[in-house]
């Protein structure tokens, strides 16, 4: 790929060897032409005899005027050569040179654009210098950054206020039900509290997906080991047979975050399973692996398994088809590929690769454990 600096590189130094090659060429030109005007014009000598005592011939004679115009000239045209090669190799160079200083505000335009996220919007690009295009265009950016950065927090303040507004009646709500109703009544006290907790559920997936989606405003060291063998501890099975192996492997991340990463793809690899089947999870090289059994899973079904309410009709699965979309968003957060593959004999694969991990396959580590 031609670069933007190679290509006015290559202009600058076109149009300087033009204007020299043509400003050279005209200059031979016409000095071959003075000449040649010049000597038609001198008077021819008549020749003068030789001296007494003296052998005519004995020094030899001058070349002809118009033979020494000719080697005047290939001579000139020789140096021309010579320098016009010289010239080509400094401009060149010094195109290169020009080249980079011209396009280095660019360069920090974009290594700025490259490096901000939506918890680094603070940066701006503030470029001095004269007011030409360049600071226009940086200028123009750093006020496109101002308006983004009001709008996320406008973002931020209103998940806040959501969180609050909605969570508080539900619980309202919820406890009205378990005190005002008396557990006789049959299946309605069952049902609203079903309907109360699923609403919850709901609320908190969206603000977890709005949290992953905005960002992570901090970073620390988390054993991802620890966190796979903690969220199979802690998850349901529902009769699933789950096989965890792990490998010793830290991420650079939110640890609350990353814990909901696997246990919603634990959670979704046992839902969507057959009655008796198997999950397995393992973790090797940095590459995080979900196996489970269940139906046949065809791969043009795939395209929109990680987009906010969206899932795959089975027997067992029932949600609100968030849990893979909040598995894509905090992967995204933490710099990690997502991908799905149906199993062969029925089932998913969901692979979790990590940066640094090299993108192994995943193997049996240290260890297992089953639950």
């Amino acid at each position: 790929m031609t670069t933007i600096r190679v290509r006015l590189t290559l202009t600058y130094s076109g149009l300087f060897l033009l204007t020299s090659v043509v400003l050279l060429v005209t200059v031979n030109l016409l000095l071959y032409q003075a000449l040649r005007t010049r000597i038609a014009r001198l008077p021819v000598a008549p020749a003068a005899p030789p001296a007494p005592g003296t052998t005519a011939g004995r020094l030899p004679p001058r070349p002809p005027l118009p033979d020494l115009v000719d080697d005047v000239i290939g001579y000139q045209w020789e140096v021309t050569a010579l320098t016009v090669g010289i010239l080509t190799l400094v401009s060149l160079v010094v195109g290169w040179l020009v080249a980079g200083r011209i396009l280095r505000p660019l360069h920090r335009i974009t290594a700025t654009a490259q490096r901000l996220s939506l918890s680094t919007l603070h940066e701006r690009i503030a470029l001095a210098g004269p007011e030409d295009e360049l600071k226009e265009l940086a200028d123009t950016f750093d006020a496109m950054l101002d308006r983004l950065e009001r709008s996320v927090a406008a973002q931020q303040r209103f998940i806040a206020n959501a969180s609050h507004e909605l969570r508080t009646p539900l619980a309202v709500q919820r406890a009205a039900i378990e005190i005002g109703l008396p557990e006789d009544v049959g299946e309605i006290r069952s049902t609203l509290l079903l309907h109360n907790r699923r609403a919850e559920s709901l609320i908190d997936a969206l603000l977890v997906l709005a949290q992953a989606e905005h960002g992570l405003d901090g970073r620390s060291p988390v054993a991802l080991d620890q966190v796979v063998r903690l969220a199979v501890a802690e998850g349901g099975s529902d009769g699933v047979t789950v096989t965890v192996r792990t490998e010793p492997f830290v991420v650079e991340g939110d640890p609350v975050l990353l814990n909901r990463l696997v246990t919603n793809l634990l959670d979704n690899a046992v839902r969507y399973n057959r009655p008796g089947g198997t999950v397995e999870v393992a973790l090797s090289r940095g590459v995080l692996t979900v196996r489970n059994t269940g139906p046949h899973v065809l791969q043009e079904d795939l395209g929109d398994l990680f987009e906010p309410f969206r899932r795959l009709h089975t027997a067992r699965g029932r949600g609100a088809g968030l849990g893979l979309s909040i598995v894509a968003a905090i992967a995204k957060a933490h710099g990690a590929d997502v991908r799905a593959n149906p199993n062969p004999g029925g089932g998913l694969e969901l692979v979790v690769v990590f940066a640094g991990s090299g993108d192994a396959p995943p193997a049996g580590g240290d260890g297992g454990l089953t639950r």
